[in-house]
């Protein structure tokens, strides 16, 4: 069964992959939000000169064939590129065996309690908490994220005092029991992540997020040895090599792949096998609500090692019901897992009649 071609519909936001055979079988993926249109170009230009005439079953030989032909460009774009084809793949696998991914993967179908992630940093610590209790009420959310510092914000807050005042009211309005996450976008050096995360600790905070610049994995790792409290990150990290380096080093707590960044569902378990051995968690980056929400369903609940909860964008336009059907939403907390082959969607002709249409094909 031979990869006979590969299409792409993209916006800026989402991009959509099809992939069929020669014997007709698809599947549908998706590749990283934000710039998808970019991504497509690669996937068309890298990726699909290499899947093309390939074997749609051998995913884990394609997916590493594809890395070591673009070893000359090994940044974020061939991973988001690769990603696309290799959850279209997977689809394709389930509806040919009539099962869900996580069938597939040796798992059982089951709903997994979410926890509202809040992408805000301009919302004030009283209305946050506001919408927080509002949340709870409404959907029950059993556990809650907020944004604290700057984005990259080389040790400064979003506005003097915020992140203090935010934790403060926030814990105040959820209870001591609420497990309560906080994310800091990179935003400190060590030593001021290691203050800011004795005031988190002070205040029950269960996971401190990407306390440092991604990029500097020792920064992380100074950080996690000088903490109580439970330190995450990952979800910008794409190379193989060096996520060793940073379960290794014991740079965190808590690993957080994204499944479009690093390149798919196959390298995500890669991650999160390599976390298992070290007694590791792994909880997935995943706020937003396009497919990929549906890709790390199927992965958490497939895993040993799989955290808790699954993250939920709160924000306003984060669900797209009219990219795909049936869409997420958190009921009594829970986030269930839809029926049927594959990823269990399917996406909305009139979408993908509106987007950016490009294939390869082979000859």
């Amino acid at each position: 069964m031979k990869i006979q071609s590969i299409e792409t519909f993209s916006t800026r936001r989402i991009g959509i992959v099809r992939v069929r055979t020669d014997d007709g079988a698809e599947g549908i993926g998706q590749m990283a939000h934000i710039n998808s249109d970019i991504s497509a170009t690669v996937l068309h230009r890298q990726i699909a000169p290499i899947a093309l005439g390939a074997d749609a079953l051998k995913i884990d030989q394609l997916v590493d064939l594809c890395i070591e032909e673009t070893y000359k460009f090994p940044g974020s774009y061939c991973r988001r590129a690769l990603g696309g084809l290799d959850t279209a793949l997977w689809d394709l696998r389930g509806k040919l065996e009539g099962k869900s991914v996580c069938e597939l993967l040796g798992g059982k179908p089951h709903p997994i309690p979410a926890y509202a992630s809040s992408m805000s940093r301009t919302i004030t610590p009283e209305k946050e908490a506001e919408r927080f209790l509002r949340l709870r009420e409404e959907n029950g959310y059993r556990a809650f994220k907020v944004k604290i510092g700057k984005r990259c914000g080389h040790d400064e807050d979003q506005w003097p005092g915020r992140t203090e005042s935010l934790i403060q009211a926030v814990r105040k309005a959820v209870g001591d029991q609420t497990p309560l996450f906080a994310d800091a976008n990179s935003c400190y050096t060590p030593a001021r992540a290691i203050e800011v995360g004795r005031m988190l600790q002070n205040y029950g905070v269960n996971l401190f997020e990407e306390p440092c610049p991604w990029w500097e994995v020792e920064w992380t790792a100074e950080v996690t040895r000088a903490l109580q409290i439970a330190v995450g990150g990952g979800e910008q990290d794409f190379w193989m090599p060096t996520w060793r380096r940073i379960i290794k080093l014991g740079a965190v707590d808590v690993v957080q792949p994204d499944l479009g960044y690093v390149g798919g569902l196959t390298r995500a378990l890669r991650v999160a096998q390599m976390a298992e051995e070290v007694n590791l968690p792994c909880m997935p980056h995943n706020p937003d609500l396009s497919l990929s929400k549906m890709f790390t369903l199927h992965m958490m609940a497939v895993i040993p090692n799989a955290g808790e909860f699954i993250e939920y964008s709160i924000e306003p336009g984060a669900v797209m019901p009219d990219l795909y059907q049936p869409p997420p939403v958190v009921r009594n907390g829970l986030l269930e897992m839809p029926a049927g082959p594959g990823w269990g969607v399917t996406v909305n002709p009139d979408w993908l009649a509106k987007a950016e249409h490009q294939v390869s094909q082979s000859q």
